[in-house]
């Protein structure tokens, strides 16, 4: 493990420590906020870029490149040194940024995202590495604990600020603004972190991260383009499936002989830990799901303009996050967090299918606020995973499995997005309408798009209910830890 030969910081540099360490947040910051902000976009540019049958992949290819990468840049500045590798890694998310903005249509916005996605990586990572080095263990916790005020901002004001900067300059501008942010991050970090690391010789898992990659890859096409794009039994589909399934045994192979795996197997040798994997995965498809594609339903049937349509969004998010504060503090002072994912897994379930009353004729504040069932249930299963595999994995594998389980609600998201997106885009045939575009078509036109958007969201939303009904039923065999444990 790398360690850092740091004297106490004298007051005349503490300010500056601590700028330096404003800087780390920014960082952390900009992947939170960017995983949101393009949700209230999406409606206009798949209207000006067209390719509808590809929207999920613009959220897909950023997600899957950060959630496999992340390993990787943390090994990374392990051998190169935390603050050139968290600058990297800026960096190029900023490129990322930059070229997204500038895409012309589908098929470079998508390549740009996952650019875009592999900097994002190695951005929470990467500062709490440098935070965890530069300040003493109190310290590092307090700051630490800023996460947990960051996190609400972002998830609230990312569909605001996308839906803003959509509206009042151009949906180019959700990529643009990481611009100013990221300069200022790098700035503070470069001149106002210092620090001497020891570096260490650990074996990178290349090998693990590819098979990994192709695995996830492979499954997520899968599931865009079978029953839709092809028929499930069509040669393509087929290779995919057989594709997946050696990319998966052999990369179980390979992680269970590597030195630093990147999911290291030990841990799945308690059963509340792999349950808990089950649970992040099931409720990562319904939070992102249903995070990206009810900003659809709000812009082309309620008549949203991006930014009311990130208003609109508020009830899910803020169940959401109530769920999730509520829960950890309860769980904290009891020790005891079953009923949290049972209770997350019956709201979800009942939550997405209220959502089935939604049509064109549904009133705005109804369709609105009927989404907060939904957030309250993922909530409660998105702290209860994390709860759970933190309790029950090692001390020294705490990294490990934090990282696991973001990776699997991560992954689980990436699904998600791309399976029930493919079945949401083929109820839609006009690949280049803009919810402007859909107001001034003619009444029996705008009818029909509308009527396709609503069948195109109750598929969506019965997928997630199935999911939140599979993670019921996984809820069920969670065990509270014995008290004497």
């Amino acid at each position: 493990m790398t360690t850092a030969t740091l004297a106490p910081p004298a007051p005349a540099t503490r300010r500056g420590l601590y700028v330096g360490v404003f800087g780390l947040m920014l960082g952390m910051f900009l992947a939170m906020l960017d995983g949101l902000i393009v949700g209230t976009a999406l409606p206009t540019i798949v209207g000006e870029l067209g390719g509808l049958d590809r929207l999920s992949w613009v959220v897909t290819a950023y997600l899957l490149t950060a959630a496999v990468t992340t390993p990787l840049w943390g090994k990374l500045g392990d051998l190169a040194g935390r603050k050139p590798t968290f600058m990297a890694a800026i960096s190029l998310f900023l490129a990322g940024s930059a070229l997204s903005g500038l895409a012309g249509d589908m098929t470079q916005l998508i390549a740009f995202r996952a650019v875009q996605g592999l900097g994002a990586g190695g951005l929470m990572v990467g500062a709490l590495a440098i935070i965890g080095t530069i300040l003493p263990p109190a310290e590092a916790g307090k700051a630490q604990s800023m996460i947990g005020i960051m996190m609400p901002i972002a998830f609230v004001g990312g569909p605001l600020l996308g839906g803003f900067l959509t509206d009042q300059l151009d949906w180019r501008w959700t990529f643009y603004v990481n611009l100013p942010i990221g300069a200022i991050a790098l700035l503070l970090v470069a001149f106002r972190v210092r620090f001497t690391q020891e570096r260490v010789r650990a074996r990178v898992d290349v090998l693990g991260a590819a098979l990994l990659v192709t695995a996830i890859l492979a499954v997520t096409l899968v599931a865009a383009w079978g029953g839709t794009m092809y028929a499930w039994t069509s040669p393509q589909i087929l290779a995919l499936i057989a594709v997946g399934a050696l990319a998966t045994a052999w990369f179980v192979r390979v992680e269970r002989r590597a030195a630093e795996p990147i999911i290291p197997p030990r841990l799945f040798a308690s059963r509340e830990f792999g349950l808990a994997q089950v649970l992040s995965f099931l409720g990562g498809a319904a939070m992102m799901t249903l995070a990206n594609y009810l900003p659809q339903y709000m812009q082309f049937v309620a008549g949203a303009s991006p930014t009311t349509g990130g208003l609109l969004l508020l009830p899910l998010l803020m169940g959401m996050l109530a769920a999730q504060l509520g829960s950890g503090r309860l769980a904290a002072r009891s020790g005891k967090y079953r009923i949290y994912p049972i209770l997350g897994g019956l709201l979800s379930t009942a939550g997405a299918l209220l959502l089935l009353v939604l049509d064109t004729g549904t009133p705005t504040w109804l369709a609105s606020g009927l989404g907060v069932i939904a957030g309250a249930g993922v909530g409660f299963i998105a702290q209860a995973s994390m709860l759970i595999t933190l309790g029950s994995a090692p001390r020294r594998d705490m990294g490990a499995a934090s990282g696991t389980v973001t990776l699997l609600r991560t992954i689980g998201g990436s699904l998600g997005i791309a399976a029930l997106g493919a079945l949401f885009a083929s109820n839609i045939g006009d690949a280049h309408a803009t919810p402007e575009a859909v107001a001034a078509m003619p009444a029996a036109a705008r009818d029909t798009f509308r009527e396709g958007v609503v069948s195109g969201m109750h598929a969506v939303v019965i997928g997630v209910a199935i999911a939140s009904a599979l993670a019921l039923a996984v809820a069920w065999w969670v065990r509270d830890k014995p008290k004497d444990a």
